[in-house]
């Protein structure tokens, strides 16, 4: 049975960083990545990254430039590297491993984490 165990949420000041990780087990993925759910509002794609050969990657426009997502093939795992943090930001991360087809859609991950608490403070 697959397994996704994310780590590294927490509470900071605008302006400030985070880095969560998510840990796979069970088998490996084509993509893994994140997405992000504020209180009243609908899942949202963040980041993910081919965990082929390529190491492609995908940001929402309002992470781009700020956010960077890496991977570790061998620890199965992905992290999620988050500067200059903006109260926006906050909302709980989920991590999601699928296929690789259709990225940026939450309906192409089988498989989740149980979500990790970001809060930002202005």
């Amino acid at each position: 049975q697959a397994q996704l165990v994310e780590s590294g949420g927490g509470s900071v000041q605008a302006g400030g960083s985070l880095r969560l990780s998510c840990a796979a087990s069970g088998r490996t993925f084509n993509a893994m990545g994140w997405f992000r759910q504020a209180p009243g509002k609908e899942r949202e794609f963040v980041a993910v990254i081919s965990m082929s050969e390529s190491g492609t990657t995908w940001y929402t426009g309002s992470v781009k430039g700020r956010f960077i997502i890496s991977r570790n093939n061998a620890k199965n795992t992905v992290y999620l590297q988050m500067n200059s943090l903006k109260p926006e930001d906050t909302a709980v991360y989920f991590c999601a491993a699928g296929s690789g087809l259709g990225i940026r859609t939450k309906e192409s991950y089988a498989y989740w984490g149980q979500g990790t608490q970001v809060t930002v403070s202005s």
